[in-house]
């Protein structure tokens, strides 16, 4: 039975601590790939101005351009806001067929996980790993991904906006698209 693993979120932009988890992830779980799904607008976040959903989605297949196993997927932007996990694990799974899906959460997602839309079916459709990029000691049932990377996509969003490098904490190309479109002038939270 094929493995896949999904990882849902933002991402703007992708940076190199979600590359590496994504990649430690399929090595511990011998998952045979990983799609990305960028929100269109993630139902947490309903209050932040993200980059279009077109950019975000250039960027991510940009990242993962030379990782065969990964592989970027569009249906959130598609489907429009909010982005619902049951959706996208839902449409995969008419894809895949039989394949076991995970679903990666990060760690500051876990205390409000069994809030989310229709959470006992999603349970039911996915097995959760949560992805830690803090290092602490966290207690939850569920598998756990856990390596310190103090990188966050606010931090590089901030970087830019004050003139900064970002240099090392994207991929070259995502930085080259951030020039070309002039993205994240402006500080965020």
């Amino acid at each position: 039975m094929r493995k896949i693993g999904i990882y849902g979120g933002t991402f703007d932009p992708i940076h190199h601590g979600h590359l590496i988890m994504a990649r430690e992830a399929m090595e511990t779980l011998e998952l045979d790939s990983v799609i990305f799904v960028p929100a269109a607008t993630s139902p947490h976040k309903l209050d932040r101005h993200a980059a279009s959903g077109e950019l975000r989605l250039e960027m991510l297949r940009a990242a993962i351009e030379s990782e065969p196993k990964f592989s970027a997927d569009d249906c959130e932007l598609r489907r429009g806001p909010p982005s619902f996990a049951i959706d996208t694990i839902e449409e995969v799974a008419r894809r895949e067929g039989s394949a076991k899906m995970f679903y990666f959460i990060g760690e500051d997602n876990v205390p409000a996980l069994r809030t989310w839309h229709r959470f006992a079916e999603l349970e039911k459709l996915a097995e959760f790993v949560v992805l830690d990029r803090s290092g602490l000691e966290t207690e939850h049932a569920f598998k756990i991904i856990q390596l310190k990377i103090d990188i966050s996509a606010s931090e590089i969003r901030n970087r830019v906006a004050s003139g900064r490098s970002i240099r090392y904490l994207v991929p070259d190309a995502v930085e080259r698209i951030i020039q070309r479109e002039k993205l994240y002038r402006k500080p965020t939270i």
